[in-house]
């Protein structure tokens, strides 16, 4: 597959002299879904930020469709949409469909472009129902997904959710996973910071696991053990895999909330 990003001897040191990267080396091809993990402090949520031009390197480079980066914003912030874990800072907006066409209104499109997008995203991220409510009067879940509802106006190649499942109740990480799922299956290259591997991991194509700001794993889900989990401080997921990852990755019907 066409690469997307590449990082090369990617380094990142805090102004106290702390290494926040070392020496990364990662490629990423379009079309993956990809889980980097890790503890709390591992890196995972820099290397994200590097990959979309938020933090600069110390050392190294990141190369997105193999010009560097630094040379080419523009177009990796048009083509790559990424979802903060904070998602009130995310949210701009005086209504949830104001909030969804903010990004499309930037891209000078014609009006009913924006409002199409605007509705299209609106349905995927299952808030049709809310587009006239204030973003403030969401729930955890609803904002998380305004917030993916934003990116995906835009229609990006690529998406980044860093901890999409934080603080999230049971039934708002099922919606998060099942869009994730429909992504996936629409060929848009996924990649999940997240150290809440039983939620996700199932539908990755491959596992990144992070730990002091090093490499130390880059390969098929499956073939991570047990043991490797523990050693960097993740919990292992094949015990935990949610009940609604069945073969195939299919998953039931959603049942209606008790009242």
């Amino acid at each position: 597959m066409p690469e997307l990003f590449r990082a090369e001897s990617l380094s990142h040191q805090f102004r106290d002299g702390t290494d926040g990267l070392k020496n990364i080396n990662l490629r990423i091809d379009d079309h993956e879904f990809i889980v980097i993990a890790g503890r709390n402090g591992s890196g995972k949520t820099l290397l994200a930020r590097h990959l979309v031009g938020i933090s600069t390197p110390t050392a190294g480079f990141v190369f997105f469709r193999g010009i560097d980066a630094r040379g080419n914003l523009k177009e990796l912030r048009k083509s790559v949409g990424f979802v903060f874990q904070d998602t009130d800072s995310q949210i701009l907006g005086q209504t949830v469909a104001e909030d969804v066409a903010f990004g499309p209104s930037n891209l000078r499109l014609s009006p009913a472009e924006i409002r199409e997008r605007t509705r299209e995203a609106l349905i995927e991220a299952k808030l049709e129902h809310a587009s006239d409510r204030r973003p403030e009067s969401l729930s955890g879940g609803e904002k998380r997904r305004l917030s993916i509802a934003g990116v995906l106006a835009m229609r990006p190649d690529c998406i980044i959710l860093d901890e999409p499942f934080a603080n999230l109740d049971f039934e708002s990480v099922q919606d998060i996973v099942r869009i994730c799922r429909d992504l996936k299956k629409n060929g848009v290259t996924l990649i999940i910071v997240t150290h809440e591997l039983e939620k996700i991991l199932l539908l990755a194509d491959r596992l990144v696991i992070l730990d002091g700001g090093q490499l130390c794993f880059n390969g098929a889900p499956s073939s991570a053990s047990p043991d490797l989990f523990a050693l960097h401080g993740l919990a292992c997921p094949y015990e935990g895999f949610f009940p609604w990852t069945f073969p195939r990755g299919e998953l039931p019907p959603r049942e209606p909330r008790q009242p």
